[in-house]
């Protein structure tokens, strides 16, 4: 009986769930032409920007397939930075429906990051074609990004719950977490080499969790290599003490949310 419910209440959720992806699928195009072409326009936009800047006014273009350099780094933060973003504001743009119906609060920020996990996915096809444009072949290694996902997944998910758990009682982190997202895109090199920093900057990237995301993506993406057992250690252990922790503040939390939001 138990695992019967368990399963009916799964169901449930997951249609919940896949419901708010649409439903913000269809808000995000909402009388926009080109609609979810979007996805692959807008890294390809910001690349071509990025690379224009660094490379003839800044002069950090010196790496090789720059472009290619600038969007694996860029597609892959957006999806930290997006789904924590409105995974943080997930219950309190839920309000209402909390209010009048019995649904699991954990529905909506892993729905938020569900849905930039998707958009990710589409994003994908701007990277597809500058591989194109400068003949990087993809190689075996490739297969190694399902399981970056879900170190991605778990990772964004449990900061994700651990926003959204903290912006219910202290709004000021929906402030806040807009300058950590500057101050982490700059402390991330998306578009500078990691060897122009100074070496205890170099040294602080290790507790970077996206340093290691970005570089496992350019790895399997770019150089044709495989990150060693070290490396996705490191990165299986972000993603699995950030999802605990996360999930633990917010299930401690959640019963207080009505009286709050």
């Amino acid at each position: 009986m138990q695992t019967t419910r368990t399963k009916s209440d799964f169901k449930r959720n997951w249609f919940t769930m896949t419901s708010l992806v649409s439903k913000d699928f269809k808000l995000k195009y909402r009388r926009s032409v080109l609609g979810v072409l979007w996805s692959v326009l807008n890294p390809l936009l910001m690349m071509c920007v990025l690379a224009a800047v660094f490379t003839n006014v800044i002069k950090w273009g010196n790496i090789p397939n720059f472009p290619m350099y600038l969007i694996l780094g860029n597609v892959l933060f957006a999806l930290m930075a997006d789904s924590t973003s409105g995974a943080m504001t997930s219950i309190l743009d839920s309000a209402p429906l909390i209010k009048k119906v019995r649904v699991s609060k954990m529905i909506f920020p892993l729905e938020k990051v569900l849905f930039q996990l998707v958009n990710f996915a589409i994003s994908l096809i701007a990277v597809v074609i500058v591989m194109l444009i400068f003949q990087i072949a993809p190689t075996w290694n490739l297969l190694a990004l399902p399981l970056l996902l879900v170190f991605m997944l778990l990772f964004c998910s449990g900061l994700g719950m651990l926003l959204s758990a903290l912006a219910v009682f202290f709004r000021d982190v929906c402030h806040l977490w807009g300058v950590v997202i500057t101050a982490w895109t700059y402390a991330t090199p998306l578009f500078y080499p990691i060897d122009m920093v100074p070496e205890w900057l170099q040294a602080a990237e290790v507790f970077n969790p996206m340093y290691h995301y970005v570089t496992y993506f350019r790895s399997i993406a770019m150089y044709n290599t495989m990150p060693g057992l070290q490396e996705q250690l490191i990165c299986l252990g972000i993603a699995l003490v950030t999802f605990v922790v996360g999930l633990l503040v917010f299930k401690a939390s959640e019963k207080k949310f009505i009286l709050y939001v």
